[in-house]
């Protein structure tokens, strides 16, 4: 539902929201009911149902009070889906001490994050390029930037290397999602999936036609019983970007150390 956000939302309004620097004072809106309220019941909502499903009347009717009275804490869905992303930050897991060096910090940043999609599917579609600017995103950038501070990168390659594991995380959750969905909508399994097409696929093939695609295929499905493995794909891409990672680490370390060679000799 990124486009939920992408229409024109009043700044200092959605940031009262997130900040949580105003609430309303009006009695009228229901006994007890807060931003952080309305937020639950809408993560629930999205959790159960699916982003498409939420909207504020159907957020009001799990409170049980008018749409209106919504409306005066929370100005649209858009802000709404805003805090919904930010308050979820806050939820996660931030670990003070790891041990095993930035690769392994790096390793937690990116697993607690493929959690928060499993956990929260939707938020692979309410996610957008223009960050949500609450505390928690913030707080959230803050430590995950930690995984790679004082490891000799600059302050730009720290946001590059943090945005590649982040993209590669959404990435493999959007793929493994797209398994469950597929599986749902059409009652078959990829195994299943591939154990009624493999014959059919047979007989249009010509033997030998492709044999490195045949071979690799086979070699591949046998591994992950079925055309695809989400798991399998997660763990190889992270530990292939992480690589890339300690390239540059290295690298930079190398330019770091002082020159030891001293002077040519003379005689």
């Amino acid at each position: 539902m990124a486009n939920e956000r992408k229409g024109k939302i009043d700044p200092a309004r959605s940031l009262a929201i997130l900040w949580r620097t105003r609430e309303p004072a009006s009695r009228s809106a229901g006994p007890g009911l807060s931003v952080d309220r309305i937020v639950r019941a809408a993560v629930e909502i999205a959790d159960a149902e699916g982003i498409d499903a939420l909207t504020m009347r159907r957020v009001s009717e799990a409170l049980g009070v008018g749409t209106m009275s919504v409306y005066t804490y929370v100005p649209g869905k858009a802000e709404l889906i805003d805090v919904m992303v930010d308050t979820l930050y806050g939820e996660m897991r931030r670990p003070a001490d790891v041990p095993g060096g930035w690769r392994a910090r790096l390793e937690q940043v990116a697993r607690e994050n493929l959690e928060l999609y499993r956990a929260h599917p939707w938020l692979l579609r309410a996610e957008t390029s223009r960050p949500v600017l609450g505390p928690n995103l913030l707080a959230k950038y803050d430590y995950e930037l930690g995984a790679v501070a004082g490891i000799g990168l600059d302050d730009v390659e720290m946001d590059s290397v943090l945005t590649l594991v982040l993209g590669h995380v959404k990435s493999a959750a959007r793929a493994a999602l797209d398994v469950v969905d597929l599986e749902r909508e059409t009652g078959m399994t990829d195994g299943q999936w591939w154990q009624s097409h493999a014959p059919w696929l047979k007989t249009f093939v010509k033997s030998g036609s492709y044999p490195t695609a045949s071979r690799v295929g086979s070699a591949a499905g046998e591994a992950h019983g079925a055309a695809y493995g989400p798991e399998y794909a997660f763990e190889f891409g992270l530990q292939r970007v992480l690589d890339g990672v300690a390239v540059i680490v290295a690298k930079r370390s190398a330019e770091a150390e002082p020159d030891r060679s001293g002077p040519a000799d003379a005689g």
